[in-house]
């Protein structure tokens, strides 16, 4: 799911978003507060998904906007990227400054969730984690394909201005795009909070990692290639744990990213131009 909203934003608005990890840490932290002063998790998740997606819609209104009225075509400047990382490092630390930077122990409603085929465990929440994502990219490609509302954003995709000319209001469109971030990234965090069963304000940059090499290995501006990719680099991670132990996972997880880019530099299902044609 993280992958997905790092695509969105690349690949709709040209622009990557540094600030996906925070809004996911926040997601979860805020589960694990509401839950830890006595609420029912539910109640949590569901306060932390409205914190998200309000943080990713002023987000929006700091970095992508106030630079695209200042200076032109967003896209072309550095500017909001570095904005967004300013913004991923004051989340952080208001984290931090409220609840510490120790991880902490999140009651799973879920813990013994499991069943057995074989020597396989399955987890229940993780396969709730597999299809939701599944669910939401293919509404994601039909809202895409077959709505107004997607028409208006893959015209964006192509190219903003071109879009403004032909009718489609873009100051009223972009938001969409980072409401659909907030929400992909606070469902994330959420059903990680669920499965591993502790938080910190430090979880979401192991996540990002992750999710930009699955993003670029199934290639920049395809949802289903974001998952294919996402699946690809935990099935990595875990026969590179099981063969050769946590401290060198990093190694074949970035070695088959570099991998791909050079011999596909558009990933496994991306297109040839990054940034035409897209979704």
């Amino acid at each position: 799911m993280v992958a997905v909203a790092f695509t969105l934003t690349i690949g709709m608005l040209n622009f990557l978003n540094f600030t996906i990890p925070a809004l996911f840490m926040v997601a979860a932290m805020i589960t694990w507060a509401a839950t830890a002063a006595g609420l029912h998790w539910l109640v949590g998740a569901s306060i932390g998904m409205f914190v998200s997606i309000i943080a990713s819609l002023i987000i929006e209104r700091f970095t992508y906007r106030y630079m695209k009225a200042k200076y032109g075509d967003a896209t072309e400047h550095a500017l909001p990227l570095v904005s967004s990382l300013g913004f991923l490092i004051i989340f952080e630390h208001v984290v931090i400054m409220i609840w510490g930077t120790d991880p902490m122990s999140f009651d799973s409603p879920f813990a013994h969730a499991q069943f057995k085929i074989g020597g396989i465990i399955f987890g229940i929440p993780q396969l709730i984690s597999l299809g939701l994502s599944i669910l939401l990219v293919f509404g994601l490609s039909l809202l895409l394909k077959r709505t107004r509302l997607g028409r208006a954003l893959r015209s964006i995709a192509e190219k903003p201005d071109t879009a403004t000319l032909m009718g489609v209001d873009v100051g009223r469109i972009v938001p969409v795009v980072f409401m659909m971030t907030g929400f992909l990234c606070a469902l994330a965090g959420i059903l990680f909070t669920i499965n591993y069963k502790n938080v910190s304000p430090y979880i979401g940059d192991h996540v990002a990692t992750n999710a930009i090499a699955g993003m670029v290995i199934g290639g920049l501006g395809n949802i289903w290639g974001a998952i294919a990719g996402g699946l690809i680099i935990g099935m990595v991670e875990v026969l590179s744990i099981h063969f050769w132990g946590a401290d060198i996972i990093k190694v074949p997880v970035w070695g088959l990213m570099l991998l791909i880019l050079v011999f596909r530099p558009a990933g496994l299902f991306g297109h040839t131009q990054i940034g035409k044609g897209k979704f």
